[in-house]
């Protein structure tokens, strides 16, 4: 409440000065490190001039924000993780002002070191203060009178350990609707004495020339997109009918090379060995690619429409952290899994087999395209991440084409073996071998299809103050542990060679011994003795005088997990937690966690991995998302020795 009533008391102060306007702090999110304040010059405008906004972004000491495009180096994760700096402009219907964002001239970054597992890295950020110039037209028709809009800063304040809730965001509702500085232009008959001046230093380094090029139409440069494949950079410019052919190529370019990722290469010979089965009939095998590729264009499609009507989903990967996508997908995954690899002989109700997810049926076919076309998710960003990213941010009917163009790129190769069958006739078409094949590449899938179960059912259950469950990573291990042995077994049966013998049998054995030695450290409970928040937990931690150590944590996240093997597992911290000074708490969002959601909301978190110190009377020590084992113990030192005192 007393946030709403600082941003009322704000928006009344705008009605009487517009012009210029600081944000006050009190938000428990990134304005209370970064104060915004926007600028006009000049302040008195006549119809069919220009004039510009100045978005005056002040940092506080040591803290930055991320630039407008922010390049986030490999050893710090997923650069959808990182916010970049955007200004809104949001003006009145039918208003004289025309907005060039696509020109907004952005100021230098500056590199800083951040910190992380081992060595600090280099990152260039926004820091002190940092002034971004738009350029703005008034209309030849625009009325005499005073024009309002509305300045929205999107930006995420960091330090060099961890970073801090962001601005308010579209989707939000009424948090986002209130955001916001609303300032003003007044448009008059002449301008008394030219342009005004009294700014002349806050606007030295916006580049005047800029208002030439647009009035004789030059491209913006915000319109051109930077790929970056395996170290390969180029960039692209979309506008035009022949920049538009080029985004689509690439699109297609990168859709086919998703197939070459490990998402989805391994199912890949089961599809060849489908359609090698009718490589003897030309018309059925083009049919069944077709509906392949129908398939793997809908799925893509279908998120490309997600994109463009749901404003709350921005990014692909974000399925894989709903439950109900988890166990639909893992039902799936399971059901093609029997269909397709032949592994069980169960007699059904007739009605079942009108929808036969076989190879050689068209709703099989189908249904291993949307399947591909899923799996290749997460392996998206180094391949066409640029251009799927770009298309969220037009309009629905290029967002789709896209997205379609990436679909159809992904489907290229099953159409081409479906189109020349002759490239896969001499697939072995039936037999032992390749029955062997079907099987274990059968039990692998549902190794994946246990595993996205799995995940999805211990979220639907999780108990808050309790730990999540691991029992499914067993099931997962003993799919990958029956491929192996079934491997090596029907090897044996089936070839006399003894080179073929050592191989498949040396693969099977080594796959059914990795599996237990992976599924047996991954459900172990780890030498730290966890305690699993509750607001009560945490209040008993303090009231008895201990350090408490915070970690945010939840199955599903790779980063978290990888931090606690690395670091957590130290065997210096956790020597560190077995002090009875020391309580390690972990707040597991696996789940519908209210309480642990709250908190982190409370503690100003934003994502998780999180790891947050707090002293004996509940006051931060240090907060890192990315941490290393010395700034853990320095922070637990530091605690014990103020005790001390």
């Amino acid at each position: 409440m007393k946030n709403q009533i600082t941003q009322f008391l704000g928006l009344l102060a705008l009605l009487f000065n517009s012009t210029a306007l600081a944000q006050p702090g009190g938000f428990h999110d990134s304005r209370d490190r970064v104060s915004v304040e926007v600028v006009v010059e000049p302040e008195q405008v006549v119809a069919g001039s220009d004039f510009i906004i100045a978005i005056v972004l002040n940092h506080d000491k040591h803290w930055h924000t991320h630039t407008n495009d922010p390049q986030v180096p490999e050893a710090l994760g997923d650069p959808e993780d990182y916010i970049a700096t955007k200004i809104l402009i949001e003006t009145q219907d039918n208003s004289p002002l025309i907005i060039h964002d696509d020109f907004t001239q952005w100021p230098e970054s500056v590199l800083v070191e951040v910190g992380f597992i081992g060595e600090p890295v280099d990152y260039g950020v926004f820091e002190e203060k940092v002034v971004v110039y738009i350029p703005v037209s008034v209309s030849n028709t625009a009325e005499i009178g005073i024009t309002s809009f509305r300045v929205r800063a999107i930006f995420q304040a960091c330090d060099e350990t961890t970073c801090i809730a962001p601005t308010p965001q579209e989707g939000q509702g009424s948090r986002w609707e209130e955001y916001g500085i609303e300032t003003s232009v007044e448009i008059v008959s002449t301008t008394q004495g030219g342009e005004s001046v009294k700014n002349s230093d806050l606007f030295k380094n916006f580049k005047r020339s800029v208002f030439g090029e647009i009035h004789a139409g030059a491209t913006p440069p915000s319109r051109v997109i930077e790929f970056d494949l395996f170290g390969m950079q180029f960039s692209l410019d979309p506008s035009g009918a022949f920049g538009m052919l080029l985004l689509i190529l690439v699109a297609m370019g990168g859709g086919f090379l998703l197939n070459l990722t490990p998402c989805v290469l391994p199912v890949i010979p089961l599809k060849i060995m489908g359609l090698s089965k009718s490589a003897g009939n030309r018309k059925s095998t083009l049919i069944l690619g077709m509906w392949m590729m129908l398939g793997v264009m809908a799925l893509w499609l279908a998120l490309g429409a997600s994109i463009a009507v749901f404003s709350g989903f921005t990014a692909i990967n974000q399925l894989f952290q709903y439950p109900a996508f988890t166990i639909g997908l893992g039902i799936f995954i399971g059901v093609m899994a029997i269909g397709m690899g032949g592994l069980f002989s169960i007699r059904l109700p007739n009605f079942v087999y009108t929808f036969n997810p076989k190879h050689d049926s068209w709703l099989g076919s189908f249904l291993f395209g949307v399947m591909t076309a899923v799996l290749s998710t997460p392996c998206t960003a180094p391949f066409m991440g640029a251009a799927a990213a770009w298309a969220t941010t037009q309009s629905a009917v290029w967002t789709l084409t896209v997205f379609g163009a990436i679909g159809f790129g992904m489907a290229i190769p099953y159409l081409v073996l479906a189109a020349f069958p002759h490239l896969v006739d001499k697939m072995p078409k039936a037999g032992p071998s390749s029955d062997v094949i079907k099987q274990v590449m059968g039990l692998l899938m549902l190794a994946a299809a246990a595993y996205f179960l799995g995940v999805g059912l211990s979220g639907v259950f999780q108990q808050e103050g309790a730990p999540p469950t691991r029992f499914y990573l067993w099931a997962v291990a003993l799919c990958v542990a029956a491929a192996g042995i079934w491997l090596s077994w029907r090897t044996l049966r089936i070839t006399k060679q003894l080179g073929k013998r050592i191989i498949f049998v040396s693969f099977g054995i080594t796959m059914f011994v990795a599996s237990i030695i992976v599924g047996n450290r991954l459900t172990e409970d780890g030498p730290i003795d966890w305690e699993y928040y509750t607001p009560e937990v945490l209040q008993k931690s303090l009231n008895e005088g201990d350090t408490v150590v915070l970690e945010f944590t939840a199955e599903w996240c790779l980063n978290c997990k990888l931090l606690e093997s690395t670091v957590l597992h130290s065997p210096r911290v956790v020597e560190a937690f077995e002090s009875e000074s020391v309580s390690a708490i972990k707040i597991d969002l696996t789940g519908n966690n209210v309480a642990g959601n709250a908190f982190l909301d409370e503690v100003g978190g934003l994502r998780i991995p999180l790891l947050i110190v707090l002293s004996p009377d509940g006051e931060e020590i240090f907060r890192g998302d990315f941490y290393t084992v010395d700034q853990v113990l320095n922070a637990i030192a530091s605690t014990s020795s103020n005790n001390v005192d």
